[in-house]
């Protein structure tokens, strides 16, 4: 039976209240993944770095170490948040606080892949437009990696609008 942590728990809500785009447009999505791809590259990760919204992708990076197998994983990852409107590790954790195997039952991977490293693209006043997945470290890690860079480029965007600035 999956392990829960309730405070992870609380903190992943919060993330999901936290993380809200007053826009986001195919140059957000650009300038958002080569912020994240940056990130990974001064870390030497062997991730994939991908943003899409259901059926196209807006941007993708495959860096040095990282295997045609993540491409699963970043599908099926993004499937998750599509589907549930909420970060795979936020949709891990929920499932663990009810008890449940997201490996077992309506959630079969590789179509659906219930690991941290997607997170919902959500626009204020619209709901879930993208997702933006890593693949290729452990759970926590790809998670962190995205909401770390998410949360860089909203506090560029905000500075940007108090300077006057659209941001972009």
């Amino acid at each position: 039976m999956p392990n829960h942590d309730p405070e992870r728990l609380a903190e992943l809500e919060a993330e999901q209240h936290e993380l809200v785009f007053p826009a986001f447009d195919h140059a957000d999505a650009w300038r958002l993944g080569c912020r994240i791809t940056e990130t990974a590259l001064e870390a030497e990760h062997p991730v994939v770095i991908d943003i899409r919204r259901p059926g196209l992708v807006l941007f993708r990076a495959a860096l040095a170490g990282s295997a045609p197998d993540q491409e699963e994983w970043v599908r099926g990852k993004s499937a998750v948040v599509f589907r549930m409107d909420a970060s795979t590790a936020l949709v891990a954790e929920r499932l663990a606080a009810r008890g449940m195997d997201p490996t077992r039952g309506w959630l079969p991977f590789p179509e659906y892949a219930v690991a941290g490293g997607s997170v919902p693209v959500r626009v204020a006043g619209v709901g879930v437009v993208a997702a933006v997945t890593v693949s290729g470290l452990a759970s926590d890690d790809d998670h962190r990696l995205v909401v770390d860079g998410m949360r860089a480029y909203l506090d560029e965007v905000a500075g940007a609008d108090a300077a006057g600035d659209d941001g972009r």
